[in-house]
């Protein structure tokens, strides 16, 4: 019985074009493109909020197929101002992907979303269906309140010893409401405890990353700056439950039933756990669920990877 290789990413590639959408409200969002640029387009949307988009991202898309889109979402990356959180709301992002789309004379596209990803994917899809192919998701965050507890209390049970260290930073007179320090001590005037705040705050998410792939660390240190950037932007959104009503997604996925949908989830996933990905496929019931064994969250864990690119070679 012969077995199928498993995918991995295709080398490095460098983009053909990028800019700078027109402004607005005060945002100048970044694009680039790469690939053919006659490909099939597809849409990369990247996670955090607020992380942005590295080289390494284009490498899921067949450069002799695909004209791929990334984008760095209101601040972050390379949009200004970074870490902006004025007009900045999930509404504005789906805004932002319709004038992109507008801007490059496309018609209609893949999109191609992970953990924070698939959550912008959906509200655009909702919003836009007519103008998207398939959807291609994973780690799936539907910014319910459930989940957003899970990510600020539940991952102590797997942390114990990082998130000691995130508990420890929040004052005793405020561990009743965790989130809303946080909240406060990266958007505050003291720049010190910001930074530090931001720095703690990211730990957690880092080192959930890399519990299934041991000895693997979360890369080079950032800059305070871009830290800080992040964090205010993902705390801005956690903070606003994603700026969308409780289950809003999941009770407008029946308006998706058209369009092919394919969902990758590890189940080993702490940061965004399978019953999210379970929620969604019993409400889009012509999706395609896969579970990865043994995987967590990272789009580039081995298994992931695999069935990322095998979701993108079924688009037809």
């Amino acid at each position: 019985m012969s077995v199928t290789p498993q995918r991995t990413p295709f080398p490095a590639i460098e983009a053909f074009d990028e800019g700078h959408l027109p402004p607005a409200q005060g945002h100048a969002v970044w694009y680039e493109q790469s690939g053919r640029p006659d490909g099939e387009p597809v849409i990369f949307l990247h996670g955090g909020p607020g992380s942005g988009c590295v080289a390494a991202h284009r490498r899921f898309f067949d450069p002799l197929r695909w004209r791929a889109v990334l984008f760095d979402q209101r601040g972050c990356g390379r949009s200004t101002p970074l870490g902006g959180v004025t007009a900045n709301t999930t509404a504005h992002l789906v805004e932002d992907m319709e004038r992109l789309r507008t801007h490059l004379g496309i018609e209609h596209w893949v999109i191609f979303g992970g953990s924070w990803g698939s959550t912008l994917a959906l509200a655009y899809a909702q919003a836009h269906p007519k103008r998207v192919r398939a959807l291609v998701l994973r780690g799936i965050f539907l910014a319910r309140h459930d989940e957003i507890d899970w990510f600020v209390n539940g991952l102590q049970r797997f942390l114990p010893e990082v998130c000691a260290h995130f508990m420890g930073l929040v004052p005793h007179s405020h561990r009743g409401d965790i989130l809303a320090w946080y909240h406060t001590a990266v958007f505050g005037d003291d720049r010190a405890l910001a930074v530090r705040a931001a720095r703690t705050w990211s730990s957690v998410e880092a080192a959930a990353m890399t519990l299934t792939q041991a000895g693997r660390s979360s890369g080079e240190a950032p800059s305070d700056d871009i830290i800080l950037a992040k964090a205010r932007v993902q705390l801005h959104y956690i903070a606003g439950a994603g700026f969308l009503h409780e289950a809003e997604l999941l009770e407008g996925a029946a308006r998706l039933a058209a369009i092919p949908t394919w969902i990758v989830q590890g189940r080993l996933d702490t940061i965004c756990p399978p019953q999210t990905a379970h929620a969604l496929a019993q409400a889009m019931p012509h999706a395609n669920l896969q579970l990865i064994e043994g995987a967590g969250h990272s789009a580039f864990e081995p298994g992931i990877a695999d069935a990322l690119m095998a979701a993108l070679e079924s688009v037809r």
